[in-house]
C-alpha cells in the first residue's frame, strides 16, 4: 500500500510540517490499537510516503469491514508530535485500489467545532493497493516440498585419536560422542520432512586408504556412486565404521562439501525440494576464500547450511560465515540471501550430562532459522506451494499512501 497527501495543515513557524500516519485497528470494545506507523516525510505539505506492508489480520482480523482509523502528525523532535487530523476506512475500501472513493478527507475534530469556515485539514489520497498471499513453511511441506538432507563430518587431526577419550571423536560404547550428538540431534528433527530417508553422508579432511589419498569430500559408506545412508541411524553406523578405516589428517577445507550439495541444488529450483547442509567440525577452516565464494553461490540456491562447532576451538571464523549481522561476500559478490546459521555445541551442553536435554537445545535452534530461509527463496523466485488438502496461505497488503 502507498499513500500521498495534500494541503495538509501548517504547523511550523515556517509553514512546513513533517508529517506521518499511524494506523489503528478497532476492537469489538470500541478502542482502537496501533497497527502500523509510516515513516516522517521532512518539510512538506504535500507528503508521499514509502510503500510498506501490513498483515490482513493485524489491519481488520478478517473483518473487511471494519473500521480502520488513521491519525496524521506532524513529528515534533521532542516526542510531542502535534495532531493535524484523522480520518476512518476499511479494508473493502481500500481494495477498490486508486480511485475518487480513495480520497480522504483529513478532519480535526476541535478546528471543526471551533471555525465555521473549516472544511478540512487536507486530504490523503490512495496511490496503490495490491494483496499478496504469503506463505509459511507449512504450506510449501503440506504441498510436497522435500528436505534433503546432507550430512559432512570433520576427519581432521585436531579431533584427536578416535581410540583416545579425548578425542571428540572417541568411540565411547556408553554414550554418544559429540559428533554423534550433533547429527542425532539435528538430523532426527530433518529425516521427518525427507519421505525417502535416504541422507548423503561425506567426510572432508581425512587421509583414506589404500594409498593414503587426502580428500576433502568422501562418502562415510565408502561407496563413490551413492552416498546415501538409510535414516539417521544408517549415518551413525558408517560414521563409525569410517573411523575405524581412515586416518584422521588436515586441512580443514569446507568449500569442496558445499560445492557438492550446491550442484545437487541447482538442479532443482522449482521449490519441489529444498536442501540442508549439516557440517560438523572442531576447527578453524583453512580454506575461508573459497568457502565464501562457495556460500554466496549457494545462496542463491535451494540452500541452507548448518555449522555445528563442538569443542574447545575459537569459532571467530564462523561468525563471519553466518550473515545475521553482515552478509557473505566474495570478489565484488554479495550473498543474496543469509543461508549459513553456525552455531558452537558447547553453548548447548547440559550441566547436569543430560545428554537428551542437550540435543533438544541444540536442535532448536540451529534449525529455527530453516523455515525463513526456505521461504525467502521460494519469495526471490516467485514459488508457490503446490495445491495441499488444506491450504493456508496469510494474505498481507502492500500499501501505497
Amino acid at each position: 500500500m502507498q499513500l500521498c497527501a495534500n494541503k495538509l495543515d501548517k504547523k511550523d513557524f515556517f509553514g512546513k510540517s513533517d508529517p506521518f500516519l499511524v494506523f489503528y485497528r478497532s476492537n469489538e470494545d470500541g478502542t482502537f490499537t496501533i497497527c502500523h506507523k509510516t515513516e516522517v516525510v521532512k518539510n512538506t505539505l504535500n507528503p508521499v510516503w514509502q510503500p510498506f506492508t501490513i498483515p490482513v489480520r493485524a489491519l481488520c482480523n478478517g473483518d473487511y469491514d471494519r473500521t480502520v482509523k488513521i491519525d496524521v502528525y506532524d513529528w515534533d523532535r521532542d516526542g510531542s508530535h502535534d495532531f493535524i487530523g484523522e480520518f476512518t476506512t476499511s479494508y473493502r475500501e481500500l481494495s477498490r485500489g486508486q480511485s475518487q472513493f480513495n480520497v480522504y478527507e483529513v478532519l480535526n475534530p476541535k478546528k471543526k467545532g471551533r471555525k465555521k469556515k473549516y472544511v478540512n485539514s487536507g486530504t490523503v489520497t490512495l496511490l496503490s493497493f495490491k494483496v499478496e498471499s504469503e506463505y509459511t513453511f507449512v504450506d510449501f511441506i503440506r504441498g510436497g516440498t522435500q528436505l534433503n538432507f546432507t550430512v559432512a563430518i570433520d576427519f581432521t587431526a585436531s579431533n584427536g585419536n578416535p581410540s583416545q577419550p579425548t578425542s571428540l571423536h572417541y568411540m565411547n560404547p556408553y554414550q554418544l560422542n559429540t559428533y554423534a550428538m550433533a547429527l542425532k540431534a539435528v538430523g532426527e528433527i530433518v529425516q521427518d520432512y525427507d519421505s525417502d530417508k535416504l541422507f548423503p553422508a561425506y567426510g572432508f579432511g581425512a587421509k583414506l586408504p589404500p594409498d593414503g589419498k587426502i580428500s576433502h569430500v568422501f562418502p562415510l559408506n565408502s561407496d563413490c556412486e551413492n552416498a546415501n545412508c538409510v535414516g539417521i541411524e544408517g549415518v551413525l553406523e558408517a560414521y563409525y565404521d569410517c573411523l575405524r578405516k581412515v586416518q584422521l589428517y588436515g586441512p580443514t577445507n569446507f568449500s569442496p562439501v558445499i560445492n557438492q550439495v550446491a550442484q545437487s541444488a541447482s538442479e532443482v529450483t522449482d521449490g519441489s525440494q529444498y536442501f540442508v547442509l549439516l557440517i560438523i567440525t572442531d576447527g578453524v577452516i583453512s580454506d575461508m576464500v573459497q568457502t565464501r565464494e562457495a556460500v554466496v553461490t549457494a545462496a542463491s540456491l535451494p540452500m541452507s547450511i548448518i555449522i555445528v562447532g563442538v569443542g574447545p576451538a575459537e569459532f571467530d571464523a564462523m561468525e563471519e560465515l553466518d550473515g545475521d549481522e553482515v552478509r557473505v561476500s566474495s570478489r565484488g559478490r554479495v550473498a543474496e540471501r543469509d543461508i549459513v546459521q553456525f552455531v558452537p555445541f558447547r553453548d548447548y551442553i547440559d550441566r547436569s550430562g543430560n545428554q537428551v536435554l542437550s540435543m533438544a537445545r541444540l536442535a532448536k535452534d540451529v534449525l529455527a532459522e530453516i523455515p525463513d530461509q526456505l521461504l525467502s527463496f521460494m519469495k526471490s523466485r516467485g514459488v508457490e506451494p503446490r495445491p495441499a488438502l488444506s491450504p493456508s496461505p496469510t494474505p498481507q497488503i502492500n500499501v501505497h499512501l
